[in-house]
């Protein structure tokens, strides 16, 4: 092998970001998750972690704000061909119900398709869980790459047994707080809603960017009694309209989380125009640099990034949304890694 050189191009046979990392070396593991089981509109982030592996290796290594991230050592995982399995079989069983739109009632096709999906994204939860598991267990710090956002619960689920009072950044179009959306105990759209009626250890939740959601959670969020904090994309934009600056409106966000923080990052939480062929797209949104913005405030912040993860990317016909998301990973890892003092922040 020719000695790594972070400033030319990659090799085809590298790792993620062209990196020459193996897991013994890597502080970081990224854990690819190919699943989309439970989406009921558009498709394709299955497909996501890969395409993310291939984009990144169109991602330059040096970073304007933490000084050279990929020195810390950054390795993923392969994909699991069980994963992608059943996936396939999921997927196949819960098209018949998301056609129903969800009312099985006494059908016993539809009822047996439900049991399928149900079964099959517990084996996924129980998949991610042990595979965080085995990360964490090495003391390495741990990002999940999905797939649908109902893929990080097992990771959450792991960490909090190791972490008894976290939070978590939730970056997102939708507030993913339904119960059992059509019939799904581990939809997409049920991902929060699950951490917080399963995971005590999760003490708050802070959503930003979310613009598209129904009543039934609206109510749930006011519910809460403050364990969760929504900013509305419509009420973040009034305040910047008023006059608000996006950097003191972060600092706000922030101020709402714990000392330790878990991210949990939709990409549709962006405006679509960088995500247009993520499952769900949403007028409305962040803008790119918003969210790297968001992220590094809660680092300098003195407040510890647990982990993250990352989810939706859906690569479509054009390589833009991978892009976008390995590019967005990469600000995640960044992050990440300062907080836990694997990286000095670039000095300027």
């Amino acid at each position: 092998m020719p000695e790594f050189d972070p400033n030319a191009a990659a090799l085809s046979d590298s790792g993620i970001f062209g990196l020459p990392h193996s897991f013994e070396e890597a502080r970081l593991i990224y854990l690819p998750v190919p699943w989309e089981a439970t989406t009921s509109y558009g498709g394709g982030t299955s497909d996501g972690p890969a395409a993310i592996l291939e984009a990144s290796y169109q991602v330059d290594l040096f970073d304007l704000e933490v000084k050279n991230p990929y020195e810390a050592g950054l390795h993923i995982l392969p994909e699991s061909a069980k994963v992608r399995a059943w996936n396939k079989t999921a997927k196949a069983a819960a098209a018949h119900v998301i056609e129903a739109a969800g009312r099985v009632g006494k059908n016993q096709k539809l009822q047996k398709a439900l049991d399928t999906v149900n079964r099959l994204s517990a084996d996924l939860n129980d998949f991610v869980y042990r595979e965080s598991q085995k990360i964490l267990e090495a003391k390495k710090i741990l990002a999940v790459v999905g797939g649908d956002h109902s893929v990080p619960y097992g990771a959450i689920q792991a960490l909090a047994e190791k972490e008894k009072n976290f939070g978590i950044l939730h970056v997102d179009a939708h507030s993913d707080t339904r119960d059992a959306y059509e019939g799904f105990a581990w939809s997409h759209a049920s991902i929060m809603r699950n951490v917080l009626d399963r995971i005590p250890q999760v003490k708050k939740l802070v959503q930003v960017g979310i613009r598209d959601f129904c009543e039934e959670e609206w109510d749930y969020i006011h519910a809460s009694k403050g364990r969760i904090e929504t900013y509305f994309d419509l009420d973040c934009a009034r305040q910047l309209a008023g006059g608000k600056s996006w950097l003191q409106l972060s600092k706000e966000i922030v101020g709402h989380l714990p000392q330790k923080v878990w991210i949990s990052f939709d990409i549709d939480g962006l405006d679509p125009r960088f995500c247009p062929n993520t499952g769900t797209p949403v007028p409305g949104g962040l803008d790119f640099a918003q969210a790297v913005l968001l992220v590094g405030e809660v680092v300098r912040s003195g407040r510890t990034l647990l982990g993250f993860d990352l989810n939706e990317v859906a690569p479509g016909k054009s390589e833009w949304d991978a892009n976008v998301g390995a590019r967005l990973l990469y600000k995640l890892t960044a992050w990440t890694l300062a907080s836990q003092k694997a990286r000095p922040l670039l000095k300027r």
